[in-house]
């Protein structure tokens, strides 16, 4: 680590993707910042200095950010505050990135593309939101793009659902939560493509494209201008291969099943939906029922175009580390929670 190492900024720092954003980063060379509202509740890299100061003091931030070369918003409110809180976070994260004349980093989602996607989604498919988060990331993405004209370099880099480093997705929360009992959960039909993204694969793919338009301060240029929209294939997996490489992980963690493997169990949509009038977060949840039901892939093809081939840890690997991380071997350490707290 040298003096002329770059430096990225992470905002929400302690979240699933922001722990991975700074383990990722630092693990390329740069120096970070890790940004939070609380004290890291996670040891940092060597090369990481915590920076316990709100997104609301623009300021202090900045001045303490001072040659932040990338902004990556890793901030991401529960479902039930995203109306509330999606935006205005999203816009102090751009203020920032404007006055360090940073890059602004956005992990973004398939929500866009609504219940009538296309099987295969490229950076030029039509977005046609149809749930209330989605017509949010659209007016997210479409004030970035806007913002071009002012100055602000950003790019989004989308994924598939989470998975990994740390807990609050899908699979840990639904799918792997009665794992220890010897049940799976899958939330839709068995044989429709879904896309998925192991975290720390994504963290890097955001490192990759912070370096490759001379963000990493290697030639002195800061970017091209304008505003990016990358896709970052992850994996696409049926119900059925999904619960199939869970188990194949599970068994190499020795985890017991029945002797005719774990059972399967579905997702009670018309409870979620019924019970949304008095359950927020289940209100919210059933919002996206659809994009279980609704098959969806991501093309990488430009993603590889501006950074080249990317690292894929196999999917084996990826489902036995979540599962380990989970507390998940020969002596399970805990029942997952339940599906009220589930994060996107």
């Amino acid at each position: 680590m040298t003096s002329t190492s770059p430096i990225a900024l992470v905002l929400g720092a302690n979240g699933r993707f922001g722990r991975a954003a700074v383990a990722a980063f630092a693990a390329a060379g740069w120096q970070v910042l890790a940004q939070t509202r609380r004290a890291p509740v996670h040891p940092l890299p060597a090369n990481a200095r915590s920076l316990c100061i709100p997104l609301d003091d623009l300021a202090a931030l900045a001045a303490q950010a001072r040659g932040a070369t990338v902004v990556v918003n890793a901030l991401n409110p529960v479902y039930t505050r995203w109306a509330q809180q999606v935006m205005p976070l999203a816009r102090r994260g751009m203020d920032l990135a404007q006055r360090l004349d940073a890059l602004f980093m956005l992990p973004g989602n398939v929500y866009n593309y609504g219940a009538s996607m296309p099987a295969v989604l490229r950076a030029d498919t039509p977005q046609r939101p149809t749930t209330r988060k989605g017509r949010i990331r659209c007016d997210l993405e479409a004030e970035m793009h806007a913002r071009a004209t002012q100055g602000l370099r950003s790019v989004v880099i989308r994924a598939g659902d989470f998975y990994g480093s740390g807990s609050g997705s899908w699979l840990d929360r639904v799918i792997v939560a009665p794992l220890a009992s010897g049940r799976l959960v899958y939330p839709g039909p068995l044989d429709v493509p879904h896309a998925w993204a192991y975290v720390p694969d994504l963290a890097r793919a955001f490192v990759a494209v912070a370096e490759s338009d001379g963000n990493d301060g290697s030639d002195g240029r800061h970017g091209r201008p304008g505003f990016g929209n990358l896709h970052f294939a992850g994996h696409t997996l049926t119900g059925q291969q999904l619960l199939a490489a869970l188990q194949r992980a599970a068994a190499a963690l020795g985890v017991a099943a029945a002797a005719g493997g774990f059972d399967h169990g579905t997702l009670p949509w018309r409870l979620l939906r019924a019970g949304g009038l008095l359950v927020p977060m289940w209100r919210e949840l059933a919002e996206m029922e659809y994009l279980w039901r609704v098959p969806h892939a991501l093309d990488g093809t430009e993603l590889a175009a501006a950074v080249g081939a990317l690292p894929a840890t196999p999917l084996d690997e990826a489902l036995a580390a979540t599962l380990r991380a989970l507390g998940f071997g020969p002596a399970p350490t805990r029942q997952l929670s339940t599906v009220a707290d589930v994060r996107c």
